[in-house]
């Protein structure tokens, strides 16, 4: 089989590490973890010794993170880099059988399983409701329903990366994770990227994983609160940081336009509203540089954020 490891963000996630690492075996494994204070770190060594831990000074979110996982994976040679969440958990042909399909499928960078939720019982929640919807694929479900002949890989603009199988081809055409972004939206990023540079992006209809997240509290984020301005950046990062789309009008139009409101609430005597549109309007414009230097370098092809031994950029 060709080269494969896989690569493991940890932080804190002792609750599924056991039967994350459990379903890995028998393939090599890349731990970086992000400065876990849960007793991960010593779990894993007495544990798993045969398992590379990387451990990180402080957290680093999910793409810098990764990328030292794949730049490790890539000097050992690797051909693939699969990508693993700590609550996700592998079946045993799973990954044997997306190397086969990627083999005859060399034109898609990656391949993702079909995601069920932790008990494999039904499909992940945001896997059904988003990634293969009628508007990412039209006949996906159908095609189930309709008992039509069902297709090895259905592809789709943007599928999150808890399980991606990347090939080394599309790793050293579009690099690693951007690292404007810190956690959340760096995948949707790379989808883009990896679609501008010609590559495809898949699920394949006959192989799985769980993800274990359906348990977990969903936090409700309040209008004008931290959590809703980073939810924001985040936005404005991935919209304006599509490199298939042409944006310096729209970007310049947003601007305008949250000054605009911030004037008007202002005049107005809406302190709380001006504060809003003007908070945006200064995130938007300490952006606006970030995005263009992003917008640039990742439309050039190369190991773009990934250290390989002085071919990293």
């Amino acid at each position: 089989m060709s080269g494969i490891w896989i690569v493991i963000v940890s932080y804190n996630g002792m609750q599924w590490l056991s039967e994350c690492l459990e379903s890995t075996r028998p393939y090599s494994v890349i731990i970086v973890d992000n400065n876990s204070t849960d007793g991960t770190q010593e779990y894993i060594k007495e544990t798993h010794p045969e398992i590379i831990l990387l451990e990180q000074k402080k957290n680093l979110g999910f793409g810098k993170a990764n990328n030292i996982g794949i730049s490790w994976a890539l000097k050992q040679g690797a051909d693939y880099v699969f990508l693993l969440n700590q609550d996700a958990y592998l079946q045993p042909i799973t990954l044997k059988r997306l190397i086969r399909v990627h083999e005859n499928n060399p034109n898609f960078g990656i391949l993702s399983p079909i995601h069920l939720n932790g008990a494999g019982t039904l499909l992940d929640e945001n896997f059904s409701k988003y990634y293969v919807s009628y508007d990412s694929n039209p006949r996906f479900y159908a095609d189930y329903i309709l008992n039509n002949n069902r297709k090895e890989i259905y592809e789709v603009p943007f599928i999150n990366a808890a399980a991606w199988l990347i090939s080394k081809q599309c790793l050293e055409t579009v690099g690693g994770f951007d690292p404007m972004f810190y956690h959340y939206g760096e995948d949707e990023n790379f989808c883009q990227r990896v679609h501008f540079f010609n590559f495809k992006v898949g699920v394949v209809t006959d192989v799985f994983f769980h993800h274990d997240r359906e348990n977990r509290d969903k936090m409700k984020i309040k209008r004008g609160s931290d959590k809703y301005f980073e939810n924001f950046e985040k936005i404005i990062k991935v919209r304006y940081g599509n490199i298939n789309e042409k944006i310096d009008e729209k970007l310049k139009q947003e601007i305008r336009s949250k000054k605009i409101e911030y004037i008007k609430s202002f005049i107005k005597l809406n302190f709380t509203e001006a504060k809003y549109y003007n908070k945006k309007y200064l995130m938007l414009l300490k952006t606006s540089p970030i995005l263009k230097m992003s917008r640039k370098f990742n439309k050039e092809p190369g190991l773009k954020y990934l250290d390989i031994g002085g071919k990293n950029l």
